[in-house]
């Protein structure tokens, strides 16, 4: 249970406000030299204990070397003084805890100026010039090719029976990403409110899209209540027609909304059955939400094409509960894929400090958030002494620490032997691409790969069988190609 993705690490992610030192240490201890005007000359033990409290508390999010901050707008400002207020009393409506009762008043004052400087070192950092690396895995050897740059948050991927990929971009974009290499805009995308970790999402197409061009898209939909603005997660069903879409419907509609910007979900999958399974986050209501069928965050939903209700969803009877429910108990799913073999659909969903879980969605299930967990808070404190419970249902694997996870895809055909059944997730905080070796229903070992890739926000495989990893900040999308293949275009 977990959210890349978005926690000290949303913490300071929100102060970004994506509308969580005199010498900066590099992750083996050296340090470099970067300095910023006007911040306090920190001591070599004052840079290494700020160092492992922005990697305790905070890198899980933003990532080990800061670089999330990046060029970014900071929604409460990014003076010394703004950041430290930020730490020590929180935004609780942004999923930032207030850390007053985790760090003394100095730490926090060193861990803001290691903040501002670190990131004034990352933007100092040479750009790399290279297009493709040859990497070695255990079973393949593969090139990674650049397809896509001059992105900001790709967050999803789709490939069109043409070729041309789609790609969704958080700020509120649908892109075409044709052959001959143009970035096309969409037009006619849904509102969506850009802020935290909300925006623009997922993009599915429908299984008959060849027949009748119908995609999907989630989205962090808002409205007006009181002079203030509320979001929930949403889901619209429109027709791609060149490059606008048209017939729009929106399918789902996330009750209720909330002022929370965080923790919306939002992957979308066909199962075998023709329907439309989907996640939805807590949306920060921790204790509010994932167990209580009265309200759709913290769950999987099942829905028609058409956002009716199969008859045989497992609350579809239950008075009070929401009809759409499939599986509750679940904390921030941004994975979600069908088991090519066993024909069951997989996700994996996000947990606070640590307890990131994969799970095999079972009709009715609940998969236990916030009463069972392998994680703690993001400032330290416990959520629950459990970790198994009678009539929760156990993750077939779980990480400790957190790596963030988003974007999931199982590997099909023979592009990549040895790699057939595995499973593939991205990593947000520890920026590189799991692959998880998969007998049956277990998970029986895990392969690290492309270290320091980038935040890895999506993972696809195209129709033609190549495997697409989408990076964010800067936006990037890759391909993986075997070594022993042509590099081919795209």
């Amino acid at each position: 249970m977990r959210s890349v993705s978005n926690i000290a690490a949303v913490s300071l992610f929100l102060l970004a406000g994506l509308a969580g030192c005199a010498k900066k240490t590099s992750s083996n201890g050296g340090s470099v030299s970067a300095t910023t005007a006007g911040e306090p000359q920190l001591s070599s033990d004052q840079v290494a204990q700020a160092r492992s409290n922005y990697t305790n508390y905070c890198g899980g999010c933003h990532g080990r070397e800061l670089e999330t901050f990046v060029n970014r707008k900071w929604q409460h400002g990014d003076s010394p003084e703004a950041l430290f207020k930020g730490i020590k009393h929180g935004y609780p409506e942004q999923g930032m805890p207030a850390y007053a009762t985790t760090f003394s008043d100095d730490q926090i004052t060193q861990l803001v100026s290691f903040i501002r400087q670190g990131i004034q070192a990352q933007k100092d950092k040479p750009e790399s010039k290279s297009n493709v690396t040859v990497h070695r895995s255990e079973k393949v050897n593969f090139e990674l090719e650049q397809v896509v740059t001059g992105l900001d948050v790709p967050w999803a991927m789709a490939f069109l029976p043409n070729g041309d990929m789609l790609i969704t971009e958080r700020s509120g974009t649908l892109y075409r990403f044709t052959k001959n290499k143009e970035l096309q805009r969409i037009e006619g995308v849904p509102q969506v409110l850009s802020q935290g970790q909300g925006g623009l999402l997922d993009v599915k197409l429908h299984p008959d899209f060849a027949k009748n061009n119908v995609l999907f898209l989630s989205y962090s939909a808002f409205k007006k209540d009181g002079g203030q603005t509320l979001s929930t997660t949403a889901i619209t069903r429109a027709r791609l027609d060149g490059n606008s879409l048209t017939d729009q419907k929106q399918i789902f509609e996330g009750l209720p909304y909330l002022r929370t910007r965080h923790h919306y979900g939002c992957r979308m999958e066909f199962g075998r059955d023709g329907y439309l399974y989907f996640s939805m986050g807590d949306r920060g209501g921790t204790r509010e939400n994932p167990q209580n069928l009265n309200v759709h965050p913290g769950k999987i939903h099942r829905i028609k094409e058409d956002g009716s209700i199969p008859a045989d969803n497992p609350f579809v009877n239950k008075s009070g509960a929401m009809a759409s429910i499939f599986t509750f108990g679940n904390r921030n799913p941004q994975g979600v894929a069908l088991n090519p073999t066993s024909g069951e659909v997989w996700a994996h969903e996000h947990g606070p400090k640590g307890g990131d879980e994969v799970n095999i969605l079972k009709k009715g299930a609940n998969y236990g958030w916030a009463d069972v967990t392998y994680g703690i808070d993001y400032n330290g404190s416990k959520i629950s002494d459990l970790k198994q419970k009678a009539g929760i249902t156990d993750a077939i694997k779980y990480w400790v620490p957190s790596i963030a996870p988003s974007g999931m895809a199982f590997v099909t055909g023979n592009r990549y032997k040895g790699w057939e059944g595995d499973l593939l997730v991205g990593s947000l905080s520890y920026k590189f691409l799991s692959r998880l070796d998969v007998d049956g229903n277990r998970v029986i070992k895990e392969e690290r790969l492309l270290s320091d890739i980038g935040r890895v926000r999506d993972v696809r495989q195209s129709p033609d069988g190549y495997i697409y990893l989408a990076v964010e900040n800067p936006g990037v999308i890759y391909r993986l190609v075997p070594s022993d293949e042509p590099n081919a275009g795209n």
